[in-house]
């Protein structure tokens, strides 16, 4: 593979010259970016200050929301060097390290969302259609979670960042995390992009697509009422987000993957998937500013009060109320809360103790 320009490259087959030119990416990410940088930026700032506060009887499950706009934040951190790179016509003049954290952080915070999404929806499902396996579930369990999955992505981004160079000369420009030669697609990055794809997507969504809806048929299940469109709504959100921003990405990836591997040799097609993972790229960043959206469904009902760290809580069964959980709730004791999802739930007073 010959390689020209970081926008102009040339795929080599077996009886052509595909030259695949991507020039409006000059433009059209400085200003995708600077907006998911100003929105972005200020959403999760507001809304991870607003988490640590934490809301009355926020389920615990809120340490994903805290990891997610943590997420969130370091990525629209790095947005304004990956600004000036475009603006730059793709020439990088802050240094090889620069690029490689700068380029971990980024790809980082796509599989990092996707992670805490998932971890989202399985505990919204073991809460809603099983409780009584939920109850066993610890706070510190969350935390343990959260922590392996940081984990992870620290122990596949530390060697991206000292596997050697993600920087390369292309004429008197220097690209940034791109233009990899064809070896470097049948060989170092062949675990990486296996495993951005399988592990890092495929597998969570799949998860995401089975259990959301077993979710929205149970909650459908409730009468009508606020409550049930708060949780339809967040449902329906955070799919959303994982088929508009998620999904156009990693199709476009794994077709670009082939064709840097050299499975894909037609020049049209070539050229039509250089074009799509520019905009891909762009519009995967926006997910950022569509988390903060979550996190306020899923506190609205709930009063803001500033205390800077989860305090454990006692543990009772709660289940989805219908209508006779509120008409027998004054006879039986129960009591009706709000939790993540806008679900609403029966609490059943139980001699359960522990966080």
């Amino acid at each position: 593979m010959e390689e020209r320009d970081p926008s102009n490259v040339t795929l080599a087959n077996a009886s052509s010259q595909c030259l695949l030119q991507a020039d409006f990416q000059y433009s059209f990410f400085p200003a995708v970016y600077s907006t998911v940088f100003v929105l972005g930026l200020l959403e999760n700032v507001a809304a991870f200050y607003l988490l640590t506060c934490k809301t009355a009887g926020a389920p615990r499950s809120f340490v994903y929301l805290v990891n997610l706009a943590v997420v969130d934040t370091l990525f629209v951190c790095v947005l304004p060097f990956k600004i000036h790179y475009h603006l730059g016509r793709n020439d990088w003049i802050f240094g090889d390290v620069a690029c490689r954290v700068t380029g971990s952080v980024y790809f980082v915070n796509i599989y990092l969302s996707i992670a805490f999404f998932t971890c989202i929806c399985v505990d919204r499902y073991v809460a809603v259609l099983h409780p009584f396996a939920y109850i066993r579930i610890k706070s510190g369990h969350y935390g343990m979670v959260s922590a392996l999955l940081w984990g992870v992505a620290l122990g596949v981004a530390v060697p991206l960042v000292l596997g050697g160079p993600l920087t390369s000369r292309k004429g008197n420009q220097t690209v940034c995390f791109e233009s990899f030669g064809a070896g470097s697609w049948r060989g170092r990055m062949v675990p990486y992009n296996v495993c951005a794809l399988v592990f890092g997507f495929a597998i969570p969504f799949v998860v995401i697509l089975i259990s959301y809806p077993l979710i929205a048929r149970r909650i459908s299940r409730i009468p009508r009422s606020a409550r049930k469109t708060k949780a339809l709504g967040t449902i329906y959100l955070i799919l959303l987000i994982c088929t508009t921003c998620f999904l156009p990405y990693h199709l476009t990836h794994l077709l670009h993957f082939l064709m840097r591997a050299g499975l894909i040799r037609d020049c049209r097609f070539a050229a039509f998937i250089y074009g799509m993972r520019r905009v891909t790229l762009a519009l995967v960043s926006f997910n950022c500013c569509l988390n903060p959206i979550l996190y306020y469904f899923t506190s609205a009902s709930g009063r803001w009060r500033c205390r800077l760290r989860f305090r454990p809580r006692a543990v009772a069964v709660y289940t989805v109320s219908g209508r006779r959980n509120r008409e027998d709730s004054g006879a039986r004791g129960t009591r009706q809360r709000d939790y993540v999802g806008g679900v609403t739930w029966s609490r059943v007073p139980q001699q359960i103790g522990g966080p």
